[in-house]
């Protein structure tokens, strides 16, 4: 019983639950290439994938590693927020969060070796998925420590939904084109604004830790201002995108959502950002309209592959 435990323990320690991510914005790059009529290499999206996954789960234990005195400092960890509460409660040692990170560095490593030399021969191949491998794991981790630089949610909103489906579109291609980026504009805007919802709750431990995060640096009524912001902002821009090349559907897509930001809006704008009784809530909803926009587009991509809409 107590083996299972600590298998358990190590699994929600990775919070593999958030790997889904992944899988969908990789997904939604590959479905993107194959709307320009480039035919699937299912070896560059087996191995993408797997270089992905990894890279994700091994910033999951670095994170939980490298934060584990700002977990220990948050007196308001939510379901969403504070780390997953293994490490603090010392169910497990921090060195198992922080060996696991290297072995999924070094796999990462691996499989982004077999790409650049069997799959997609070329410099972008490493240069991207390098680039994301060193973002990745800086983003807590000494020297960089991104998060407490003011930039960390700006780099996470070009990393996970920006640089995913990118390379997933170059693997597939061999070619970056404006479509990808089109693509991840609405979808950055709207992983920064869940990025800005989830450290809401930390603001207390990650300033008695350290951990300037954006939150801690412009207090919580300007953050709130900068959510709002960033959560409007890719329904505002979505029109423009369209004239810009992005197909209509995928356009429209991103849009589905906007009444649910809209709401969300309303509620921060009295405060709710401030309510503790609240911040699950507006993490769940954040968390929601990225992902749901991201499956989103991705299922418009597919019908338009299909010849679903006219």
């Amino acid at each position: 019983m107590a083996a299972a435990r600590h298998v358990w323990a190590y699994i929600r320690l990775g919070r593999c639950h958030f790997l889904v991510g992944g899988f969908v914005l990789h997904g939604l790059g590959v479905a993107a290439a194959l709307y320009t009529g480039a035919p699937l290499n299912w070896q560059a999206l087996l191995w993408g994938q797997l270089a992905i996954t990894a890279i994700q789960l091994m910033t999951h234990y670095a994170n939980e590693y490298f934060d584990l005195e700002a977990d220990r400092a948050n007196p308001t960890p939510t379901r969403w927020s504070g780390g997953s509460r293994i490490l603090p409660s010392n169910t497990l040692s921090p060195q198992v969060a922080l060996i696991s990170a290297l072995g999924l560095a070094l796999l990462a490593v691996i499989a982004i070796l077999i790409l650049t030399l069997f799959v997609r021969p070329g410099l972008l191949t490493p240069g991207l998925l390098l680039l994301s491998l060193l973002l990745a794991w800086g983003y807590s981790a000494p020297p960089l420590q991104l998060h407490s630089r003011g930039v960390g949610e700006f780099t996470t909103a070009v990393l996970v939904p920006g640089l995913t489906p990118i390379v997933g579109f170059y693997l597939q291609t061999g070619t970056i084109t404006a479509l990808p980026l089109l693509t991840v504009i609405p979808l950055s805007c709207l992983q920064f604004a869940m990025l800005l919802a989830i450290e809401f709750p930390d603001e207390a431990g990650d300033r008695a830790a350290g951990k300037r995060t954006l939150v801690v640096r412009l207090g919580g009524a300007k953050a709130a201002r900068l959510w709002m912001a960033a959560l409007l902002l890719p329904y505002a821009v979505a029109p423009l995108l369209v004239l810009a090349g992005l197909p209509l559907p995928v356009g429209i897509a991103s849009m589905v959502s906007a009444p649910i930001a809209l709401w969300m809006v309303w509620r921060v704008g009295r405060g709710a950002w401030a309510n503790p009784t609240q911040w699950n809530s507006l993490a769940f909803w954040s968390i929601a309209l990225f992902m749901g926009t991201a499956a989103l587009e991705l299922a418009a991509f597919l019908g338009l592959i299909a010849n679903v809409f006219p």
